[in-house]
């Protein structure tokens, strides 16, 4: 047979042959047997650096490294019980470290020296102890290489006698390579392990450290005991390794994942069969006993759901099928009432026949991970199921149980060809052999179990509803005491109410209690920082001080002392009682816990929900107290509007109204440009905190009928679909909020049945099922239906005229008139669902001498960056009023004559380079009317000097 060649790949490039020579695998009573086959060498030179292998079921490794240049191999004869090619797999030693060879090839020159033909794994030992130049011996163990040598030939002699022990010491300096010597199958076991330790632990490299881990893991008994008989602990060898191992990558930053933990839990120095035999059952090894953890303290206390505990064990108790299944939103309690459970029979709070249960929780991941080959997840599945039935006291838990169906297929071709692990399952569970309770959303509920009805029968489902706020408040008084001693650190009874009451509103994607529990989690934790970073910048300070600021804190605390001192002489107080209580106080002082109250709670919740921290915590009866005069500030000549806006409000806030519905849901009607936007900014700034509290939507983009899957979502089969919609995403993510629905009356008619569901129920449920809650959010209608009334109104003889000082009763009029319009245009269940109607009236002429004060305050506040102020004077103002005044437009024109008189001609000056910092801009007009722009330091005098200024 041919030997294959191979591009020269690494100081060790590793070849297989079809077959190999008999190897012992475990040698009993001598290292070798005369009945070994001498590896074939190769006899022509072809490349430098390479090796021959044999071929085995088991290995990747070959019989021999050969660093002498190859032979010819037209002549070479294998034996040929097994058919096949010659496999490269060079890709093995590239991974190995320079001293990991180098271990190697001293463990083949000791094999050489002993006279064997074979490593053997007492020579790899002797190899990575040759190489482990560490003062301290191999492993920090003390052992040195002339020990271990002894300890080989003492254990080799005692097998074989002196006369065989005599005969088998060869001279190192004999015929033949010493790196022609192969390697042993239990050798290779040891790369193997090596390698695979390696890989799982995520390390990119080989070292002699990972092959010492691999010799104490799966090694046949020949190098522990040469290892028992210097004195060695297999278990303090590991931990140095590993250590070492760490080292090398912490200077990398980076952390391996593997654990000494994990390698003081192996039995070193046994076969990989006495391994197999004597680990773990299929229980202790993929599950976790809730109930000793409960016993010891572990588990978490489980407040209320006595219901639900009461009804999982009525399911547990039936015949056949008694298997619960717990049904609820991510983060209600569906694991807490299992650890529940687990806590009732730890403390016999049971039924009789329940004493003697275990809860095992089965962890999913660890049951399916590494199994590589078909199956053994199988394997492990049926395992487990006969492991639960021996010992009838197990029932098993599993969370998110809708991650069996499918397990077990993946990866094998389109439907697969493996055993689905709920298929598995199913006779044990309908035959009650196998107890099980289950938990899932309902949501994976659906997709998954529905599905599946044989499955799903074996169930019988118990629905975990998310508590109330005042049980959300009793279960964090009962997790108080855990989180205060994990963060060191005091809860008050405001932090929890706090805590319960901030997630229920500004987090509403999330459930009680799990979002309360966060809160307060966070919290305690950035309390902890804090108090950390304190107590650094004392100790800072402390250091930083001079010698003269020591000396007069101590003459201070001197003077404090004599003065205490005294009175304590004229109390007659005793001194050495007076100093144990200073003493005790002062140590109180330093371990006193951080007090977290509602404070430090808002701080978190404002972190979650972007909402400013004012806002969260400011009193809300103060915001509606002045809501009214804060409104009225902003916006000019619609006195009566801002009234019934604020009528609304409070309303629905002091607790009068459903709390299920929206704050507010109304409707400005009025003519364009009178401030029903800018209002509606207004109460975004002055109730909700800012002006980006405003989800505005302009209703001319919804005119068709298919927009409507814009504010609720595609549904399936579209484009867009999974991305949600435009108004169900943002109330989502920001529920306290206020929602524009900018001229609505240009909106299609379909638009108006999404906003009936909102006004009445107070949610929406958008394409993918999931309900949008409204109860946070004020909805703000704007439409220009009406505006014909208004006009009328002022114009036409009616009963009453629209004069500046009009009464409230012509108001009411006047809304009559608009309400007739609006029934002709809008459906009466729409407005018969709207809270207030409000009517803004036309402005007047002398409002807009109001609002171009306000205009001008935003020019002045965008030239504090020039560092120019700005001074406009009377006759400009009337000027811009007076081109800006149109009854029919509103305030828009006014912006457009403050644009042409005063930005226009400011802009030229300032690209004039006319000012500098500091100077003062005036506007002035010339002897023509013209508007003009001077520097108040260089000012020409023009006709309306004599004209206060603005």
């Amino acid at each position: 047979m041919e030997v294959s060649s191979s591009s020269y790949s690494s100081p060790l490039s590793i070849y297989r042959l079809d077959s190999a020579p008999p190897l012992l695998t475990r040698p009993v009573s001598r290292f070798c047997s005369k009945s070994y086959t001498r590896p074939i060498q190769p006899t022509r030179p072809t490349r430098p650096s390479t090796c021959t292998a044999s071929s085995s079921s088991s290995s990747y490794f070959g019989v021999s490294i050969a660093h002498k240049p190859l032979k010819s191999r037209n002549n070479l004869t294998v034996s040929r019980r097994r058919r096949g090619s010659f496999t490269i797999v060079a890709g093995v030693f590239e991974r190995f470290t320079e001293r990991a060879i180098k271990a190697v090839m001293f463990s083949q020159r000791e094999a050489k020296a002993l006279g064997k033909d074979m490593v053997f794994t007492q020579h790899l030992l002797l190899g990575l102890i040759a190489e482990d130049r560490s003062p301290n011996g191999f492993l920090e163990s003390g052992i040195g290489i002339e020990a271990a040598r002894e300890a080989v030939r003492s254990i080799w002699e005692d097998e074989e006698g002196d006369k065989k022990g005599g005969d088998a010491v060869v001279d190192s300096s004999s015929s033949g390579s010493a790196t022609d010597v192969a390697f042993s199958n239990s050798t290779k076991r040891v790369f193997e392990a090596a390698v695979e330790y390696s890989r799982t632990m995520g390390y990119k490299f080989i070292a002699p450290e990972h092959i010492a881990i691999g010799l104490l893991t799966v090694d046949d008994g020949s190098a522990g005991r040469v290892l028992q008989k210097l004195g060695a602990n297999l278990n303090e060898l590991a931990d140095v390794a590993v250590s070492r191992l760490q080292g090398e990558l912490a200077k990398d930053g980076r952390e391996p994942p593997a654990s000494r933990q994990t390698l003081k839990k192996s039995s070193f120095g046994k076969t990989s069969g006495q391994e197999n035999a004597k680990g773990k059952s299929a229980l202790d090894q993929f599950c976790v006993d809730l109930t000793a953890n409960a016993s010891n303290g572990l588990i978490d206390p489980v407040i209320g759901r006595d219901t639900e505990v009461e009804r999982i064990v009525q399911i547990l108790c039936r015949r056949t099928k008694n298997n619960p299944i717990l049904l609820g939103q991510a983060g209600v309690g569906k694991t807490a009432i299992a650890e529940g459970l687990a806590s009732r029979i730890s403390d016999a709070n049971v039924p009789v026949f329940l004493l003697t249960k275990r809860v095992m929780s089965l962890d999913i991941g660890l049951l399916i991970s590494g199994a590589k080959e078909r199956g053994e997840l199988e394997g492990r599945v049926t395992s487990l199921i006969r492991e639960v039935k021996e010992s009838g006291n197990v029932i098993l838990f599993i969370d998110e149980v809708h991650t069996l169906i499918g397990s077990g297929t993946v990866g094998r071709g389109n439907k697969g060809s493996g055993l689905d692990i709920g298929n598995l399952l199913k006779p044990s569970l309908g035959r009650g052999e196998l107890q099980c309770i289950a938990s899932t959303t309902m949501d994976e509920y659906r997709l998954h179990f529905e599905k599946d009805q044989a499955l799903a029968r074996r169930f019988q489902p118990v629905l975990i509803e998310e508590p109330n706020q005042e049980d959300a408040i009793r279960i964090l008084m009962g997790l108080q005491e855990k989180y205060e001693a994990h963060h060191k650190c005091k809860y008050t009874l405001d932090a929890l109410n706090a805590a319960v009451y901030l997630s229920a509103r500004y987090i509403p994607d999330r459930y009680l209690p799990d979002k309360a529990i966060d809160l307060i989690d966070e919290a305690g934790s950035r309390a902890r920082m804090a108090a950390f970073r304190k107590k650094k910048e004392q100790q800072t300070d402390i250091l930083s001080k001079s010698p003269d600021d020591y000396w007069q804190e101590i003459k201070a605390v001197q003077a404090m002392h004599d003065v205490v001192l005294a009175s304590r002489r004229s109390n007659l107080v005793d001194p050495q009682e007076t100093d144990n209580e200073t003493a005790l106080t002062s140590k109180a002082d330093d371990q006193e816990p951080t007090i977290v109250g509602a404070g430090e709670i808002a701080e978190v919740a404002s972190l979650w929900s972007g909402i400013p921290i004012q806002q969260l915590t400011v009193d809300e009866r103060m915001l509606l107290v002045g809501l009214d005069e804060r409104l009225k500030e902003r916006v000019c000549g619609q006195d009566e509007a801002v009234d019934a806006i604020c009528r609304a409000v409070k309303r629905s806030r002091v607790g009068l109204k459903d709390p299920d519905r929206p704050i507010a849901a109304m409707l400005f009607c009025g003519p364009t440009g009178v401030g029903k936007t800018e209002l509606t900014k207004a109460l975004a700034a002055s109730y909700f905190g800012s002006e980006s509290a405003m989800l505005r939507l302009d209703m001319s983009e919804y005119m068709e009928r298919h927009t409507v899957s814009k504010l609720i979502g595609s549904p399936p089969g579209y484009v867009g679909y999974g991305e949600g919609g435009t108004l169900t995403e943002a109330i989502r993510k920001r529920p306290f909020t206020v929602v524009l629905l900018d001229e609505i009356e240009k909106a299609h008619p379909d638009i108006f049945n999404i906003l009936l569901q909102i006004f009445e129920d107070g949610h929406l449920t958008d394409s993918q099922g999931r309900r949008v809650s409204f109860k946070n959010a004020l909805v703000v209608m704007t439409s220009n239906v009406g505006s014909t009334a208004i006009a009328k109104g002022r114009h036409n003889s009616i009963g009453f005229m629209l004069d500046d000082d009009e009464s409230a009763s012509s108001y009411a009029g006047l809304k009559s008139l608009v309400m007739e319009e609006l029934k002709a245009y809008f459906r009466p269940e729409l407005l018969n669902r709207i809270d207030e109607v409000v009517v803004f009236r036309s402005l007047e002429k002398t409002q807009m001498l109001e609002i171009l004060n306000m205009m001008l305050e935003e020019v002045k506040k965008r030239l504090v960056s020039f560092g120019i102020s700005l001074e406009v004077t009377k006759p400009v103002m009337e000027l811009i009023c007076e081109q800006g005044f149109d009854r029919s437009y509103g305030a828009r024109p006014l912006r457009r004559a403050l644009t042409l008189i005063v930005e226009d001609p400011l802009s030229e000056s300032l690209l004039s380079g006319q000012f500098d910092q500091g100077d003062t801009a005036v506007i002035d007009l010339d002897g023509s009317g013209n508007p003009v722009v001077v520097n108040k330091s260089r000012r020409n005098v023009y006709l309306s000097d004599t004209s206060t200024l603005s």
